[in-house]
């Protein structure tokens, strides 16, 4: 079961609980932590199936994206571990091509591709005390989405509460270019897979329970995601 629900805005995003301070903007991973302690600071086409990439590899792979709306800047590779950097590798598992399945345990995102193989994605997760189990599906799409932080977090997070009517898309959004929403029995979990603009984050568990991507990653996931996609999150 979905746990740590919040009200119909929380899916935009406590769990993506991120803003950052740039030009007068509020710091977006003192929010990821979705507590007061946080506001200080906070602790592919062309992948390799068994060497990994190399930096020179990554470097292209998560370059610039200049054609987005909002022009993505390229990912400083040297903050991630290079284990997180995209890559096909074996996968066992009956599920069908195309499921998703979060290994948060590991801070991973597979995307089955079949014939025992799949793409996986280097992620962060929800923190102790806000991670979930269970299965659901990608009950609708957003690019540039607009996040709205809920009711829970401007009361411990004042700083929130000029954005109670919503943020609107762009780099400075929590959620990012690209957004996976997904869905219970027809009803919005309120958490997300998400695009993350902190390579540093990435191996970590910080989030209150949503996953988030670099934003190349994410791009590359959403294009061959169709809506009802069925997601799998294992036991951490």
């Amino acid at each position: 079961m979905i746990i740590n629900r919040f009200n119909d805005n929380a899916g935009e995003m406590d769990a993506r609980d991120a803003l950052r301070r740039r030009a007068g903007l509020l710091d977006r991973r003192s929010f990821l932590g979705g507590s007061a302690a946080g506001l200080g600071a906070l602790a592919l086409g062309g992948c390799s199936a068994t060497g990994g990439m190399s930096l020179a590899e990554a470097e292209k792979v998560y370059g610039p994206v200049p054609q987005e709306k909002f022009p993505i800047p390229a990912v400083d590779v040297t903050k991630v571990d290079a284990k997180y950097f995209r890559a096909t590798v074996p996968y066992d598992t009956r599920e069908a091509p195309g499921t998703i399945i979060v290994d948060p345990g590991n801070y991973y995102v597979y995307r089955v591709e079949g014939d025992g193989q799949a793409t996986r994605y280097g992620a962060n997760v929800g923190r102790d005390g806000f991670r979930w189990t269970g299965n659901a599906y990608v009950g609708r799409k957003s690019e540039w989405a607009t996040w709205t932080p809920p009711k829970e977090m401007i009361k411990r997070q004042p700083e929130a509460a000029k954005w109670a009517r919503g943020m609107p898309g762009g780099l400075e959004n929590p959620l990012g270019a690209r957004t996976l929403h997904l869905y219970q029995n027809g009803a919005y979990t309120l958490y997300t897979i998400y695009a993350s603009s902190d390579p540093e984050t990435i191996g970590s568990g910080i989030t209150s329970g949503c996953v988030g991507l670099l934003s190349q990653d994410m791009i590359h996931l959403y294009d061959q995601t169709p809506v009802k996609t069925k997601v799998i999150v294992l036991p951490a």
